[in-house]
């Protein structure tokens, strides 16, 4: 017979997202997955999304105070949880920054009463080690690193594309260095590259995601196969971020694809680099360093690739499928 474990519905296409859907995917044999709807990216107003989310939830969460079952979870609206629920649940951290709070000043107090409450969880799972410190120095105990996880069997098929057929794809010349620069939203650092590196000939600074900051790049917001493409035709990778993140699941496939990086090491990304052993760039001399870094990318790119292969989706359903058994 399956566990049941409840979570918010995994729809969406950021890194928490992709997250928690692969989890369901990696332990369905095992687990019958119920949802709750996640209601915090459905609002076009982004001031007090959250507090909205949380209002609407409510009713749902109180419809599962009797049940049985596990929770993995992943929201604010753990506060909503009764002392019971919260010990039958795994709370996943992917990170905390203020600079995403759209309900200030009222966001921060919630963080701050949702760390005082994360020791009643079960466990506490988050994506870099770097988050696994913060929150031990929270006084958090039972908390350990279950990283991102790849789809080996996807990397290697997109790792055998064409690589001059993705370029003319995209419009890269021979002579011109594709710079990948990460998603174009908020606190990504992609402005600060594209300032850094503008007018630089043969140099060309390409964005993808939802481009909800207006960035004049070359931008792409494509399905996944054409953006693992686009991957593919880039030569060099540049993450700046200002936010602090877990691992940043665009650095990381852009590694494994082969582009030697320089990355910004903040948070959960220091650790990705440490692990990668890939620079932090130099705006001061970001076009040097980048092509620095192309001219390396045939001895530079089997490093950040074997530093990451391991966590391929054994390593993901193995880790997760243990904690839950623990837990249940």
């Amino acid at each position: 017979m399956k566990r049941v474990v409840y979570s918010m519905e995994p729809v969406g296409r950021t890194g928490g997202r992709i997250y928690l859907r692969m989890l369901h995917e990696v332990t369905a044999d095992d687990v019958e997955w119920r949802t709750v709807p996640d209601h915090k990216r459905t609002y076009r107003v982004r001031r007090w999304r959250k507090l909205r989310h949380l209002a609407r939830l409510a009713p749902s969460i109180r419809a599962l105070h009797g049940n049985t079952g596990t929770f993995v979870w992943d929201d604010l609206s753990l506060l909503l949880f009764t002392p019971e629920m919260r010990a039958r649940t795994v709370f996943l951290l992917h990170h905390y920054e203020p600079l995403q709070h759209d309900s200030a000043p009222i966001e921060a107090m919630l963080w701050e009463r949702l760390f005082r409450v994360l020791p009643q969880c079960a466990a506490v799972v988050c994506v870099a080690p770097y988050w696994v410190d913060q929150l031990r120095a929270r006084g958090v105990r039972n908390v350990r690193v279950i990283c991102n996880a790849f789809d080996m069997t996807e990397i290697e098929q997109a790792r055998g594309y064409d690589r001059a057929e993705c370029r003319a794809e995209f419009g890269l010349q021979p002579d011109v260095i594709g710079v990948y620069a990460g998603k174009a939203v908020h606190w990504k650092g992609t402005e600060e590259v594209s300032a850094a590196l503008a007018g630089v000939p043969g140099l060309r600074v390409i964005t993808s995601g939802s481009n909800t900051i207006g960035l004049d790049s070359a931008h792409y917001d494509v399905e996944r196969e054409r953006y693992l493409r686009l991957l593919r035709a880039c030569d060099v990778g540049v993450f700046l971020p200002r936010m602090r993140e877990g691992w940043s699941r665009c650095a990381a496939e852009a590694l494994l694809l082969g582009l030697p990086c320089l990355i910004r090491p903040v948070a959960g990304l220091g650790d990705l680099a440490a692990l990668a052993g890939q620079p932090a760039p130099d705006l001061r001399r970001l076009p040097a360093q980048v092509r620095e870094r192309a001219a390396a990318r045939h001895t530079e790119a089997k490093a950040g690739y074997e530093a990451l292969a391991r966590f391929d989706l054994n390593y993901f359903g193995d880790a997760w499928g243990n904690l839950l058994t623990q837990v249940a």
